[in-house]
């Protein structure tokens, strides 16, 4: 079930940025040994355990990476995806989508160009999570007017 994603990932030339606080590490351990069975490269922001934690502390070094080059895309979880997914669009270079179905992935990538994909944990399954973040990565981004849009998006 999960082959479709292999040679997606095995082209991506930076590690993929994961993280979560302590409602979305469950989720997060789950891709994080389908990546690990499939030698997908990615870099861990934590959380490192379910013991309570502040989204924010992870949300900002993931961002940050992002930003920097260092990964791409990035992956980030939470109970329902609202905190850690405001936190993240703070960053002018962020464009932080939160997908509880493969429809909004598909949009979030191909009309905003989006760099994060963020799930709910609290909301969704696994299997479910796993099918958005396919469709987020295979998506590609469709340009043209969207664009013009994007580029209006950063607060100077």
């Amino acid at each position: 079930m999960h082959s479709q994603s292999q040679s997606l990932f095995a082209q991506s030339e930076k590690p993929i940025g994961i993280c979560s606080d302590h409602a979305g590490f469950q989720m997060k351990a789950y891709f994080l040994s389908l990546f690990e069975e499939k030698g997908i490269v990615f870099k861990d922001f934590g959380a490192y355990s379910p013991e309570s934690s502040d989204y924010p502390d992870f949300a900002h070094p993931l961002a940050i990476a992002i930003e920097k080059g260092e990964c791409y895309p990035g992956i980030a979880f939470c109970g329902t995806g609202n905190g850690i997914n405001m936190a993240l669009n703070k960053h002018q270079g962020i464009r932080a989508a939160l997908c509880w179905d493969t429809e909004i992935a598909q949009l979030a990538r191909a009309h905003n160009n989006a760099n994060a994909l963020v799930l709910p944990s609290r909301i969704i399954a696994n299997e479910e999570a796993y099918q958005i973040m396919v469709t987020f990565l295979n998506t590609p981004f469709e340009g043209g007017r969207h664009q013009r849009r994007i580029d209006k998006i950063p607060v100077f």
